[in-house]
């Protein structure tokens, strides 16, 4: 197999062929990530026409509170999703989980996109957008543990912080593209044309790309990593036991929790629900909030190979250190900041996703650098899900119930709740262990 840790020897050129193979294969997990956050995050773009064209319109503010309820909903999948495509993942294989959880996230989005509106079937609309989202957190719970475990695997041990920034770069440009149709849909379609069908082509996409990306991810080749370990399983090891496994790992298992809880809620709300709440609760014109998010999402992405680099030089416990500190001193000011003028949340969005960028850049990388081979892919996958489900998943609910229950208070109270969960991921930093540089086989 030719991989990232495959390198020529001093004085040759690289085979054209090997490079061609790393392309693809970077490719084929970018890609892959890009589609199924693309998936995610239109369905917070897309909220306000969702809440209007899948529920009732006799309550509006109840109908969009509904439509954000179901998002959460869908994070419950996600540790079930994780369990499963990280059983596949550890026993059948990374590429095998990987194509799996994109296929389930296109069908997903296919069937949101040609869901009846509550006008014409009542609530089955509401029920088959339930449904739709479930199977969409099944496939998010297992594609992310399942590609940051294929990527870190497959880079060298020296660079494996710079590469890890691959997720969150395709990951963010899937939800770059998102916003970016979102603002160009509401310039050039009236408003009326947005309710009626504007807002599923995006999902109809989501489909066709999740079919582009899984014939090439059945293309792909697997990790020497996990090729290795199976090899070793049949020489006289242990019979896999994932009860075994977890209780031999749980420490892990409650570091990355740990690690989650509070960057996932600050993630998910600077990254990608904010321009759907500044429009439907601050008022600020759809079309500047949404291009926004499209400037603020590329500044995140370009800043991440710099806080990988950083990584693979100083340590991943200081880079993350500096993300959770910045990004907790920052929270109440940059929230309070936003009012009612494009400027000020695009300032705002741009100063904390650089903070954010920081642990997100490298994350991938430290979640594999906790377990073992045979069980990383699952002993990642259901601790994150839970805490991505549990906090990211409630984060934008609970971000616009904040403004119903405090009013103008809302923001500082939200802010406060995601401060405490960051200083418990902060602690949890200075818990752990530097794992810069480490190799995976030990």
């Amino acid at each position: 197999m030719t991989t990232l840790k495959h390198r020529p020897a001093p004085g040759t050129a690289a085979p054209a062929a090997a490079q061609r193979t790393t392309a693809k294969t970077l490719f084929g997990i970018g890609t892959g990530n890009a589609v199924e956050w693309f998936d995610w995050a239109i369905y917070a773009t897309f909220a306000s026409y969702i809440a209007q064209a899948l529920f009732s319109k006799e309550n509006p503010s109840s109908a969009f509170l509904a439509t954000l309820g179901i998002f959460a909903v869908g994070f419950i999948a996600r540790p079930i999703g994780g369990l499963l495509f990280g059983i596949i993942g550890d026993r059948i294989g990374r590429k095998t989980a990987m194509t799996a959880a994109v296929a389930l996230a296109a069908f997903g989005s296919l069937l949101i996109a040609i869901t009846p509106s509550y006008a014409s079937i009542g609530t089955w609309a509401s029920v088959i957008l339930l449904v739709a989202r479930l199977l969409q957190g099944l496939a998010h719970g297992g594609e992310m543990p399942s590609a940051q475990t294929y990527l870190a695997e497959i880079a060298p041990a020296k660079q494996r912080g710079l590469y890890s920034t691959l997720i969150y770069a395709s990951g963010n440009g899937g939800i770059v593209v998102g916003t970016l149709l979102g603002a160009i849909f509401t310039m050039v379609l009236s408003p009326e044309q947005m309710h009626s069908f504007g807002w599923r082509i995006p999902f109809l996409i989501g489909a066709l790309l999740g079919l582009y990306t899984l014939i090439m991810r059945a293309r792909l080749q697997e990790s020497e990593h996990f090729t290795q370990n199976k090899a070793s399983d049949g020489k006289g090891a242990a019979k896999p036991s994932l009860y075994r496994d977890f209780m031999a790992n749980r420490i892990p298992a409650l570091q990355v929790i740990g690690l989650t809880v509070g960057i996932t809620v600050v993630y998910y709300i600077w990254s990608v629900s904010t321009p759907a709440h500044a429009i439907s609760t601050l008022h600020i014109p759809a079309s500047q909030a949404l291009w926004v998010g499209v400037a603020a999402n590329l500044v995140f992405i370009a800043s991440l190979p710099l806080w990988g680099k950083l990584s693979d030089r100083i340590g991943r416990r200081p880079v993350m250190a500096i993300s959770l500190i910045g990004a907790s001193a920052l929270q109440i000011p940059a929230s309070l900041f936003v009012r009612d003028a494009w400027w000020q949340l695009l300032v705002s969005m741009i100063v904390m996703l650089v903070f954010i960028a920081g642990f997100a850049a490298i994350a991938p990388a430290v979640y594999a650098e906790l377990f073992p081979t045979s069980v990383r892919t699952v002993g990642m996958a259901v601790p994150y899900a839970f805490s991505v489900a549990l906090f990211g998943g409630t984060a934008a609910y609970l971000q616009a119930a904040c403004d119903v229950w405090f009013g103008s208070n809302g923001a500082l109270m939200f802010s406060i709740y995601a401060i405490i969960l960051m200083l418990i991921s902060a602690f949890t930093v200075y818990r752990i262990k530097e794992s810069k540089g480490i190799d995976l086989h030990d």
